[in-house]
């Protein structure tokens, strides 16, 4: 499969700044939940660039795009995520696609995310709505070793009216698109007091 690997420096973001040290160009979208017994009320987040990707660290709950991403059609986007140490409860992290006014009330978008406990999580985003369209445990989901580290490779085909989601080159769910809006930017989502390093993130046809 021919993959063009999409540019990691993504704009200054509307509802948090990103510092000097981010991927030039990066947009960012931060989560303020108001469940008591999981709120977003950590300190900022802090996006750095390191080595070909970059790494997020700590905060509430944040979406990071380009704005010049986008799908549409058939295509795979894929990421690999490295979970640098387990956070005190289960968060999840992974693939944000189909999305659309991703700075405003109207913001869409669906996620395919994974766990430090090996399960996988997949859900959309109509403004506040976050309804839950899949979830489970897979084997295929790495969990963190003896040095508290794992390695997720994370990946969406969309093919026809098909939708596969896979981890590490395993098929964890398929589903029909249906009425799930495919097209769109493209980007990932980090949720709060975790430590991720994103990379290899490519879009391909």
């Amino acid at each position: 499969m021919l993959q063009r690997v999409l540019p990691i420096a993504l704009v200054a973001c509307l509802v948090a700044p990103l510092s000097a040290q981010a991927p030039a160009g990066m947009k960012m979208r931060v989560d303020k939940s108001t469940d008591a017994s999981d709120p977003d009320n950590t300190p900022d987040v802090k996006v750095v660039t390191a080595g070909k990707g970059f790494r997020v660290t700590g905060g509430p709950a944040v979406v990071l795009w380009n704005a010049t991403n986008t799908a549409s059609g058939n295509y795979s986007l894929k990421g690999t995520f490295t979970l640098m140490k387990p956070s005190s409860h289960p968060n999840f992290y992974g693939l944000v696609f189909g999305g659309s006014a991703l700075e405003g009330a109207a913001q869409a978008y669906t996620y395919f995310t994974v766990a430090q406990t090996g399960a996988f999580l997949i859900k959309g985003r109509n403004g506040e709505q976050t309804p839950t369209i899949s979830r489970g445990q897979n084997a295929a989901i790495k969990t963190p070793d003896a040095n508290g580290t794992s390695v997720n490779t994370l990946e969406v085909r969309v093919a026809g009216d098909t939708i596969t989601y896979l981890v590490n080159d395993q098929t964890v769910h398929t589903m029909p698109k249906g009425s799930l809006k495919t097209d769109g930017l493209v980007g990932v989502r980090i949720n709060h007091v975790l430590d991720v390093q994103v990379d290899g993130f490519a879009l391909g046809k």
